[in-house]
């Protein structure tokens, strides 16, 4: 398991990296927000730890406009322990909150239930779609259904969000970013054609004037 830290206190990082080390974690560390940013433009960690008092910024702007939409697990570790700072990280969608000073068996024991019920939660089906988002492949009736990488991660785009209208800014966001090419409503209505196609089952609701969304059966 990989495992991303972003942390300035050079004490918590070398502590943190003996830890993890003996339960078998790869940690990699950073100190300040550039770096953070780099490193997940090329990476995509099965967990992240984040600061928000740090020397270049301030890690909860950098979750509310960049990690968040990478749908990566991420524990906040800080020394902030006012309460609108808790209740604006988890509004935001993190998945744990951690204040400083705290106990690495703790935060081990986070980080497993964690992994563990990401894990579980990494095979969604709906219906007769069975849609595995750790290997990005699509079943129906238990065979694959062959999309286009882009396809892939506009549905995997939906299936995280189940329940929930994606809606098309950000569903145009997302082609920008997999091709870096600009496109319109229309082209997002072309998209969805091909994969609702494909898959040969309506589980695609289109909501007018919004977006997308799948829900559970």
């Amino acid at each position: 398991m990989n495992i991303f830290l972003l942390e300035d206190n050079e004490a918590i990082i070398k502590g943190l990296e003996y830890s993890f080390k003996l339960n078998n974690y790869k940690l990699y560390s950073v100190n300040n927000i550039k770096d953070a940013y780099t490193y997940l433009q090329n990476n995509k960690p099965n967990l992240i730890i984040l600061d928000i008092t740090l020397p270049d910024g301030n890690g909860l702007n950098l979750y509310k406009n960049y990690i968040k939409d990478l749908y990566i697990p991420t524990i906040f570790l800080t020394a902030l322990d006012d309460e609108d700072t808790v209740v604006k990280c988890f509004n935001l969608g993190c998945d744990d909150y951690i204040t400083k000073p705290f106990s690495t068996n703790e935060l081990l024991a986070r980080i497993k239930r964690i992994l563990l019920r990401n894990k579980e939660n990494s095979i969604i089906k709906i219906k007769n779609i069975k849609f595995d988002l750790d290997k990005m492949v699509i079943y129906k009736d238990d065979v694959e259904v062959e999309l286009t990488s882009l396809e892939k991660n506009l549905l995997s785009l939906l299936f995280i969000n189940i329940n929930k209208t994606v809606r098309r800014g950000m569903i145009l966001d997302k082609i920008w970013e997999l091709t870096g090419n600009d496109v319109d409503d229309h082209t997002i209505t072309v998209y969805l054609k091909r994969i609702r196609e494909k898959l040969g089952v309506d589980i695609i609701k289109t909501v007018k004037g919004i977006g997308y969304r799948i829900d559970e059966e």
